[in-house]
């Protein structure tokens, strides 16, 4: 993904670390077919799922009976769509008549990291109620951006995680909350 441009003239690399997608077969899988005839298969009866991995692009599916797929480990939205659909083609491959439908990217996690450190106590109090930090459960500081439904973690260190529902809303976060962080710097001695 490209560095996103701030006011000032500082560009920050926001670095995709997955993108969590879902898409349906539109028919019935047997799961035990799937684990004996399938390559790197992980068969969990007890859980009534398949775990399928591909190593290109890296991506791991947890599959169901009922013909619904979970795809995460991809770092691009494009490449979540072709692990999707390389997955279909492998369970073509083994039998099934598979039709790629429904794809969806649900969940998307990138981090960045600000060139300076930030004061997470006074970041906290200037945006109350959105942001909250309980530094006994967790070191980073919470804030939530409602409208990109969109999550972002503040560390003390400058980096921060941020997981939205597409790889726009996540770029829009980090533009958002960064004037925020900027005003919170901690000053160098």
């Amino acid at each position: 993904m490209e560095p996103v441009e701030q006011s000032n003239d500082v560009a920050l690399d926001i670095i995709i670390t997955n993108v969590v997608s879902v898409f349906r077969t539109r028919c019935h899988l047997n799961l035990r077919t799937i684990g004996l005839e399938g390559n790197n298969v992980i068969y969990k009866p007890e859980v009534g799922k398949v775990l399928m991995k591909l190593r290109k692009p890296r991506i791991t599916a947890s599959i169901w009976s009922s013909g619904k797929i979970i795809c995460t480990g991809a770092t691009s939205e494009d490449e979540a769509k072709l692990g999707a659909r390389r997955l279909a083609r492998c369970l073509q491959k083994i039998g099934f008549k598979v039709r790629f439908s429904d794809f969806k990217v649900v969940n998307v996690l990138a981090v960045c990291s600000m060139p300076f450190q930030i004061r997470l106590i006074e970041f906290t109090k200037n945006n109350r109620p959105i942001a909250s930090y309980e530094p006994e459960i967790h070191p980073a500081a919470s804030y939530r951006i409602k409208n990109l439904r969109a999550t972002v973690q503040v560390f003390s260190t400058g980096s921060i995680t941020v997981t939205g529902p597409n790889v726009q809303n996540v770029a829009l976060a980090v533009e958002q909350i960064y004037p925020l962080l900027l005003e919170c710097q901690k000053t160098l001695m």
